[in-house]
């Protein structure tokens, strides 16, 4: 993987547009909205990089084999996609909030979901000689998605309801080609190594 097909990779796993709803709600009524939305980011990045550096070990410590992170990511981007297809209902922002958020739920699960960690271990361990290049591509994803999140007043009333779903859902698209991929990729290497 190059960094751009990383990037892109990662971009669409951390869905910035189908998190703009959720994002509004918990943060309307902050008087001190950009701040807060700024210190979730930054959390949310420092725990990516941790799980980018340090996600290798953790397998490792836990005698996890490649394959099947491999699989298992592959099937939580497949369920995150569906998901994004066809959302059930808000899973975030329906409760009453007293005071700002701070790092449950914005930076974690929202940012640093359950499946952007995964395929962060999941690409380092099959291509642990460009931890470089994902750092790179990381950062460049997470900067376009706080880039997206702090004008999402704008793009909200710009695109309107109807134009978010419709890009979260073609953005759910291709990230099912990418999770069937994923498994694909994971069952070849399972079955090579068996011989």
């Amino acid at each position: 993987m190059d960094i751009l097909s990383t990037t892109i990779l990662l971009f669409l796993i951390l869905d910035p547009l189908g998190n703009i709803p959720i994002f509004l709600s918990y943060l309307e009524k902050s008087k001190k909205r950009y701040k807060v939305l700024a210190r979730e980011l930054i959390l949310a990045l420092i725990i990516l990089y941790i799980f980018l550096f340090f996600g290798r070990q953790f397998l490792e410590a836990l005698h996890l084999k490649q394959e099947s992170v491999a699989i298992s990511g592959a099937i939580i981007l497949f369920i995150i996609a569906i998901r994004m297809i066809f959302p059930t209902s808000k899973q975030y922002g329906d409760e009453e909030i007293d005071g700002d958020p701070l790092l449950v739920p914005l930076a974690i699960p929202l940012v640093a979901g359950p499946s952007i960690l995964a395929t962060l271990i999941l690409v380092v361990s099959q291509h642990p000689e460009k931890l470089m290049d994902f750092s790179i591509a990381l950062f460049i994803a997470w900067f376009i998605s706080a880039v997206i999140l702090f004008s999402a007043t704008a793009m909200h009333n710009y695109l309107g309801k109807r134009g978010m779903i419709a890009i979260e859902r073609l953005m759910g698209m291709v990230l099912i080609a990418v999770a069937v991929q994923m498994f694909l990729d994971g069952i070849k290497t399972f079955l090579l190594n068996i011989q």
